[in-house]
């Protein structure tokens, strides 16, 4: 003897675009809102709505625009000890010998 079962509710996997998304946090989290029965009405998870709301207020991941101060051909001497990296085609990065290890090591990972 075989049989099915039929679930039924939302489909799963729904895709919500973003006007849709900040409609539900302003409700949430907005004066006099209440994640659980916002949450309730959108049939989604509570933590669903902590995700976007993260997502909205993280912010954004990318690279920071270079600027470059003065003439490209001689750099200006730092105040102090530094560290003087060349790279092939003539073109030198001046590290302050007090930099933090971790952004010397990032930016030289970054100019490989």
């Amino acid at each position: 003897m075989s049989y099915s079962t039929l679930i039924t509710g939302p489909e799963r996997r729904r895709r919500w675009s973003e006007d849709q998304k900040e409609a539900l946090l302003a409700q949430a989290f907005g004066p006099g809102g209440n994640v659980t029965e916002t949450a309730r009405r959108a049939e989604v998870h509570t933590s669903l709505l902590y995700r976007w709301r993260r997502a909205t207020l993280a912010p954004a991941q990318g690279f920071a625009p270079a600027v470059l101060i003065g003439e490209a051909d001689q750099p200006a001497p730092l105040p102090g000890p530094a560290i003087v990296v060349e790279l092939p085609g003539g073109v030198q990065i001046q590290v302050m010998a007090d930099a933090p290890a971790d952004l010397v090591a990032a930016t030289l990972r970054a100019l490989r």
